[in-house]
């Protein structure tokens, strides 16, 4: 399945900057859309914060984002970027990560040229593969795919590890493999940022990655959009506003023996059911009890 995927295609030969927030289940997924977004970008950093309680150091399996995306795409009509992280092995292996992903629902694959265990692209102490060995996933990932629609993001982590100029050389490397779309990891500088829509804009999409104290300047969509970037994902800013809403509702509900002190800060019984929709589903289980028929 990726029905979604003509959609993303699509939308990204639209002049306005594509903005992609991070999502991690069906719920944050929900309201997402609910929102007004046209698309959602699932990181493999959400799912090990989310389900595992654990950092982005590459412990999240393939299996575990295909569940994930699946829950997703079941619940929502949106496109659905998602982090393949390393492709997980080899050109080989890539090729099934493209299979089971764009089963599940992906309409983008984006994939890193980090080594084995990845890290968080902006992290320190990052390694990388071989130019010609992440050309070669990113071919294989054409090869397997279902729909051309389904892109590929090629991602450089090259800044950190080798520099800007040679990130800037690898990306070139990978678009003449296939790639749908370049996402050139962590420029450090408005400088940096604009030296990448200067070489590539008009050539490809270009993606940028904000993460709230993360290496690259903090810039607002339309700031972006100035420069010549054509998608913007903010992958962890649901988590961590999360995180921190539930720091604060623990701790009260630990002191106070009660939601009450909590409660101008929640959704009550029926807030929450009237976001899932409960009701319509609820209406709808009544049509087909009718007669077993639509």
């Amino acid at each position: 399945m990726s029905g979604a995927g003509p959609g993303l295609k699509h939308r990204l030969a639209q002049p306005d900057i594509l903005v992609a927030p991070g999502v991690y289940d069906g719920l944050t997924a929900l309201l997402a859309r609910q929102a007004g977004f046209e698309a959602l970008y699932l990181s493999g950093a959400a799912v090990a914060y989310t389900r595992l309680g654990r950092p982005d150091i590459g412990l999240t399996s393939s299996t575990e984002m295909a569940d994930t995306i699946a829950l997703i795409a079941d619940r929502v009509d949106l496109p659905v970027i998602i982090d393949a992280d390393t492709g997980f092995g080899n050109a080989l292996n890539a090729q099934r990560t493209m299979r089971l992903y764009e089963r599940a629902g992906a309409s983008a694959l984006q994939i890193e040229d980090q080594s084995f265990p990845k890290r968080c692209g902006h992290l320190s102490d990052k390694s990388l593969i071989a130019v010609s060995e992440m050309a070669g996933k990113i071919a294989a990932m054409a090869d397997a795919r279902m729909s051309a629609d389904t892109l590929i993001v090629a991602r450089t982590d090259a800044i950190a590890v080798e520099g800007f100029e040679a990130a800037l050389e690898r990306a070139e490397r990978y678009l003449e493999a296939g790639a749908d779309a370049l996402f050139i990891e962590a420029p450090r500088s408005n400088g940096q940022l604009a030296a990448i829509t200067g070489r590539f804009r008009g050539r490809v999409p270009l993606l940028v990655n904000i993460v709230e104290g993360g290496r690259t300047p903090v810039r607002s969509a339309a700031d972006l959009a100035a420069l010549g970037f054509d998608i913007v994902i903010f992958p962890g800013g649901i988590v961590r506003a999360i995180a921190r809403t539930a720091e604060d509702y623990y701790a009260s509900l630990h002191k106070t023996g009660s939601n009450g002190a909590f409660a101008d800060r929640m959704l009550d019984f029926d807030g929450i059911n009237g976001r899932l929709g409960t009701q319509e589903m609820l209406d709808r289980g009544r049509h087909y009890d009718k007669d077993g028929q639509a």
